[in-house]
């Protein structure tokens, strides 16, 4: 595994953003682990993660794109500190743009979008904190494509749960890649998640010991892809 994946997952448990127990996700689904990307809350947590985005975005796709497209709320903050890294990292200006959830009817910036507006030609990479079933990009990626004549070069999460999107066999992001015709990816998996956590102390503490690691594997038996 890249040291910078090994990096992010020991990033995502120190900032408390990945957490190990029993949770109700909003799919329904109960989950033995989650991952809540509105943890990351101060200026050094965020400056890193936009760094983290910025070099899986800059290693999958390159920087032939023009915007960063956050969906609300979380994608928000994501896309911002994605797009400042990418000027400080790689010297390449990309824009930001994000969707109200309420369309604003006021002042000059009114309409259904924040940041820059999409333009006819713009090559769009859109940003996740985390895609478990799929649901969001229904509503993201018509909106996008429907402001402007644009391309969606990928989609970027931060973490792959590996499991059935809302069609019940293949992974939602294989879900998203097939059924809108764009690439992908995610920082890290669940797999390495486990592979570099599994039985392994960080900072004195195992954090996935054989009766939480029995717990993901039967969560898997029947939500995974």
């Amino acid at each position: 595994m890249e040291s910078y994946k090994r990096e992010f997952i020991e990033f995502m448990v120190d900032c408390q953003v990945l957490k190990f127990g029993e949770f109700t996700l909003k799919s329904g689904r109960k989950s033995p682990f989650f991952m809540n990307a509105g943890a990351y809350v101060t200026g050094s947590q965020l400056k890193k993660l936009g760094e983290y985005y910025a070099k899986a975005i800059h290693d999958k796709y390159g920087d032939d794109f023009d915007v960063l497209f956050g969906p609300a709320y979380k994608g928000i903050p994501i896309s911002v500190v994605t797009s400042i890294a990418f000027s400080e990292l790689y010297g390449k200006e990309i824009r930001y743009c994000s969707d109200r959830k309420e369309e604003k009817d006021h002042g000059a910036d009114k309409g259904s979008f924040l940041g820059s507006k999409l333009q006819d030609g713009d090559r769009v990479v859109m940003i996740e904190d985390v895609t478990t079933s799929g649901k969001s990009m229904e509503e993201t990626v018509p909106k996008v494509r429907g402001a402007a004549n644009v391309e969606i070069v990928g989609l970027m999460v931060s973490l792959n749960r590996m499991e059935k999107g809302l069609g019940g066999e293949k992974s939602a992001l294989e879900e998203v890649r097939d059924k809108y015709g764009f690439e992908t990816n995610a920082i890290v998996t669940m797999g390495d998640v486990i592979e570099h956590l599994y039985n392994k102390p960080y900072k004195g503490q195992v954090y996935i010991d054989d009766t939480l690691k029995k717990a993901i594997d039967e969560y898997y038996a029947v939500y995974g892809a």
